[in-house]
């Protein structure tokens, strides 16, 4: 569910009220100040390392790789769907630098990793032994709607625009689409990552914890 804007509601909590808990997990500074944060109800009050911790001993089995040739700002929005539904990792393809607004503070809780080139990459996929499958509507691209993306994988996108480079291309185990209907021929990488990975966490997740 999308939560609906309301400027006038302050996000979070307030100050701690009573005594404050002794579990080594919560912040004093959040405690004594209140709990602004993007964060679930579960990890209010809680050091940023305590809930990655806690996210780290329930990730999921899948990566998301990103190439970044141009300074793609599609970046920012897939490390916040990596981190809503729980990737390993994102891996960012290319060059170092992204820019973290679209992110909206979740890679403070996402694994992100820097691979320079896309031979590096797959280098570090086939140790591994993680498939690469690309997501882009190319000739002889698979339907995703018609299959069930691997339990262990990469989920490889292209940037803004070209897509997916002719090396990254040539890396894949699997190519899959995603259909469209309208008249446009292509739908950004940030969206494009949020359908696949939802695509998986339907074939192979369970409900989310209260």
């Amino acid at each position: 569910m999308i939560a609906a804007e309301d400027e006038s509601a302050e996000v979070g909590v307030g100050p701690w009220t009573g005594d404050p808990p002794g579990d080594p997990r919560y912040d004093p500074e959040l405690l004594a100040e209140g709990d602004r944060r993007n964060v679930v109800d579960r990890y209010r009050y809680w050091r940023r390392e305590a809930v990655v911790a806690d996210l780290d001993t329930r990730r999921h089995d899948f990566h998301v790789a990103i190439e970044n040739w141009q300074h793609d700002f599609n970046i920012g929005t897939v490390v916040r769907n990596a981190n809503a539904f729980l990737a390993a990792e994102v891996h960012v393809v290319g060059r170092r630098r992204w820019n973290r607004r679209g992110a909206m503070v979740t890679d403070r809780y996402q694994h992100v990793r820097h691979h320079p080139t896309i031979e590096e990459f797959v280098a570090w996929a086939a140790e591994l032994d993680l498939p690469v499958i690309g997501i882009d509507n190319l000739p002889g691209s698979r339907p995703m709607e018609t299959v069930t993306l691997p339990k262990r994988c990469v989920l490889l996108f292209g940037q803004e625009g070209p897509g997916l480079s002719e090396p990254a291309r040539a890396a894949c185990a699997e190519l899959f689409s995603i259909a469209q209907y309208g008249s446009t021929r292509s739908i950004n990488a940030g969206v494009a990552s949020g359908i696949a990975m939802h695509a998986w966490i339907r074939a192979h997740a369970g409900p989310p914890p209260e």
